[in-house]
């Protein structure tokens, strides 16, 4: 009976040292888990720290603004009216015969409307660089009965009749309802024509029929007119064929005088 007791007491001494051994090998491995959750618990409770320091940070740094919009003042309403742009300026520029006939017709076929129409459309191309507002019309447009522009040119050419004779006239309406304009318009004609061209006045030769051009008894009353003789097609040729650039910025130029306000004296 003893024996047998002392074996078993040594088998179970030895089991006992074995569950103690494997105790001391598991130990180190709880402890590492353990100290990793409170590393990570620890870090988390860091971030929430300086989370909330700076939020109370940012909040000491920029205080509520108690202010509303209820508690500023209403604006007042006025009456003052939104600034609109004034449009642009408006013009006509008639190429004369062009859509009704020929005009002036020379021994070796040259036509007086060949001269305006190539002229109209230059001096339209360069007014419109201007942004202003331009039409090229004919000379018995439709739509010259009761045209309101703030100038109106008709452009023609003097016949190939008179040998010898060469030079250039400016004239407007006998009677006129805006005179102080129209004189305007004819003297800044004269005198921007003049200096691009280098053509003389031929002022003697102005005839009743252009004081009494038709399209001036058709345009409103208030649209300042004028109707220029370019040139003679004879002794004048050159410059009304193969010049016309010169032509139509004596012409253009004459136009942005009057529209800008000049040759007031």
């Amino acid at each position: 009976m003893i024996t047998g007791g002392i074996c078993c007491l040594y088998r179970n001494s030895g089991t006992i040292a074995q569950q103690v051994v494997t105790a001391g090998e598991r130990t180190p491995v709880v402890r590492k888990e353990v100290l990793e959750t409170a590393q990570k618990v620890l870090l988390v409770t860091m971030v929430f720290i300086v989370l909330t320091i700076g939020y109370l940070s940012w909040q000491a740094l920029h205080p509520p603004d108690h202010t509303t919009a209820l508690e500023l003042p209403s604006p007042v309403p006025t009456d003052t009216p939104v600034p609109t742009s004034e449009p642009p300026p408006k013009v006509g520029i008639v190429a004369g015969h062009y859509g009704f006939d020929s005009g002036a017709i020379c021994s070796d076929g040259l036509q007086e409307v060949e001269i305006t129409v190539a002229i109209a459309e230059k001096v339209v191309a360069l007014l419109r660089r201007k942004d202003y507002q331009v039409e090229l019309l004919g000379e018995f447009d439709e739509a010259i009965f009761g045209y309101q522009a703030d100038a109106f040119v008709s452009l023609h050419a003097d016949s190939c009749d008179i040998p010898g004779a060469s030079g250039f006239k400016v004239a407007r309406v006998t009677n006129s309802a805006v005179p102080e304009e129209e004189d305007r318009l004819v003297k800044c004609l004269w005198d921007e024509y003049e200096k691009w061209t280098g053509l003389a006045r031929h002022e003697d030769s102005i005839t009743p029929d252009m004081r009494q051009y038709h399209a001036f008894r058709k345009i409103a009353l208030d649209t300042p007119g004028a109707i220029i003789e370019m040139g003679f097609m004879l002794d004048d040729r050159n410059i009304l064929l193969y010049e016309q650039e010169k032509v139509a910025r004596g012409i253009a130029s004459g136009v942005i005088c009057f529209l800008e306000g000049g040759s007031s004296d």
